[in-house]
C-alpha cells in the first residue's frame, strides 16, 4: 500500500522557520527520525520510506502554498495513489499552539493551500492533519503572524509536538484515518 504524505509550506530560506511552514517542519522531523533524505523532483522535494508493510512518499511541494494542488495531483496520478491514502499536513489558526487534529475530510477553512488542493482534486475527501499555530495577533496582523517565526516558548515545546505528529502519520498509514482520529484527537 502506498501513501502520499504532503507537508504544506513555502519554499525559500525566508519561510523556513515560519508558522505557515509547519507541514515542511513535520516532514523534516519524520524524515530525520526515519533516516531518509529529500531529493528535488518534479513539483517538490520527495523522500520515500516504509513503515512496516506500508510505503510512504513524502512530498514538500515547491509550488508555493497557494498552488500546492498541482504537486499533489501530479504525484497522486504518477504513483497511482488513492484519495484515502493522501494525508496533508497543514497549519491551523483556529487551534491553540501545538493542538493536533486529524480529519478524514472537510472544508479548506480559509487555508489557500487546502483550497487549491480541493479545487484540483475536485474533492474535500482526503485526510488532513491540522497543527494549531494559535491566533495571538492583533486585528489586521494575520499575515505577519502566519508568516512570522515561532516564539521561544513555542520552540521549546515544538519537539514533543513534532514527535506526536510523526506518530499520527505512522498510525494513519498502518491503521487508517478513523482509528487514528479516535486514538489521537482526544489527547
Amino acid at each position: 500500500m502506498k501513501h502520499l504524505i504532503v507537508g504544506l509550506g513555502n519554499i525559500g530560506a525566508e519561510y523556513a522557520n515560519t508558522r505557515h511552514n509547519i507541514g515542511f517542519k513535520i516532514l523534516d522531523a519524520f524524515a530525520e527520525a526515519s533516516n531518509i533524505f529529500f531529493s528535488e523532483d518534479r513539483y517538490g522535494s520527495i523522500a520515500e520510506c516504509r513503515v512496516k508493510n506500508q510505503q510512504l512518499l513524502l512530498l514538500k511541494p515547491s509550488t508555493y502554498m497557494n498552488l500546492s494542488g498541482n504537486a499533489v495531483r501530479y504525484w497522486m496520478q504518477k504513483e497511482k495513489i488513492d484519495m484515502q491514502h493522501l494525508l496533508v499536513l497543514v497549519d491551523d489558526l483556529s487551534l491553540p499552539f501545538g493542538t493536533l487534529r486529524l480529519r478524514a475530510r472537510g472544508s479548506a477553512g480559509g487555508h489557500n493551500g487546502l483550497k487549491n488542493i480541493q479545487d484540483l482534486l475536485s474533492s474535500d475527501a482526503y485526510a488532513r492533519l491540522r497543527f494549531g499555530i494559535g491566533n495571538e495577533f492583533s486585528r489586521g496582523a494575520q499575515v505577519d503572524y502566519v508568516l512570522g517565526e515561532w516564539s521561544s516558548e513555542e520552540t521549546k515545546l515544538m519537539g514533543e509536538r513534532l514527535d506526536i505528529a510523526c506518530d499520527i502519520i505512522k498510525s494513519f498509514c498502518l491503521q487508517g484515518v478513523e482509528r487514528t482520529m479516535n486514538a489521537y484527537n482526544k489527547k
